[in-house]
């Protein structure tokens, strides 16, 4: 059987099958009231798709309007917070530097007091011992003051005794060589070694500041002198000093001792 002969045989049958089928294909019709309901239907759940798609939106603006607004009192507080810190800290700052000067100034107070005690403490390290020796002074002056000048010289109907002599010189050949002394002699020159003595010692004295002052004639300072007894004197006014029994001494410009003096009084 060739191709075109298989062919021909197929369309005929075709054809003949065809009134048989056709009763059998029907339309199928849609009714009109369930298109329009599924037509609603779809737009319904459209709108409601946008409107929850607004309604999500809507939210996310909110939540972003609330999350600025809550975001804006928190900043605000916290540079309240930070002026705050920043305030305290400022007047940390003032007390401790107020503090840091006063320290300063305590110090160099504190250095100043120091030095001035520290020379005090050299200038004055001697004053018990240059006290002690003040009394020392004292007895060489009453041992000056024992003496009188007329003492010392010589009275002018004196003569040197020759018979002294001779019999001095005849007894001690050894002595020929040295003229005899008279006993005012050597009162001369036991008055002179303590006069000598004395000046030395006031010599020594001076060099460590400690220095007597007479205050005969000034007026009268309990600081400086100690009032032994009061006195009317006619032509001295009253609280001068008249005498002075004992004079005083200062070491630099403290008082060592003070002058004994006799003050003149109101005359009655």
């Amino acid at each position: 059987m060739s191709r075109t002969h298989a062919l021909s045989i197929l369309r005929q049958c075709t054809v003949g099958l065809l009134p048989a089928i056709a009763p059998a294909r029907r339309r199928v019709v849609v009714p009109r009231s369930f298109a329009t309901a599924r037509a609603r239907q779809y737009s319904t759940q459209g709108e409601k798709d946008g409107e929850t798609e607004i309604e999500k939106g809507n939210d996310a603006g909110k939540k972003d309007a609330e999350g600025n607004s809550s975001s804006e009192p928190s900043h605000s507080s916290a540079i309240a917070d930070c002026e705050k810190k920043l305030k305290a800290k400022e007047e940390d700052v003032v007390d401790l530097t107020s503090r840091l000067r006063y320290l300063q100034a305590d110090f160099l107070n504190l250095q100043r007091n120091s030095a001035r005690e520290k020379e005090q403490t050299k200038d004055f390290a001697i004053t018990r011992f240059a006290g002690d020796l003040l009394e020392t002074v004292d007895v060489l002056s009453l041992a000056l003051k024992s003496i009188p000048e007329s003492a010392l010289k010589p009275p002018a109907d004196a003569e040197p005794s020759t018979s002294s002599a001779s019999t001095s010189n005849t007894s001690d050949p050894s002595s020929e060589s040295l003229p005899p002394k008279s006993p005012l002699e050597y009162l001369k020159e036991l008055h002179h070694g303590v006069e000598m003595t004395h000046r030395q010692l006031l010599q020594t004295l001076f060099k460590f500041n400690v220095k007597p002052f007479d205050p005969t004639g000034d007026a009268f300072d309990p600081n400086r002198h100690e009032a032994l007894y009061q006195a009317p004197i006619l032509g001295k006014t009253p609280g001068t000093v008249i005498q002075c029994q004992k004079i005083g001494f200062t070491i630099k410009d403290r008082t060592l001792r003070a002058a004994q003096v006799g003050v003149a009084s109101e005359s009655s």
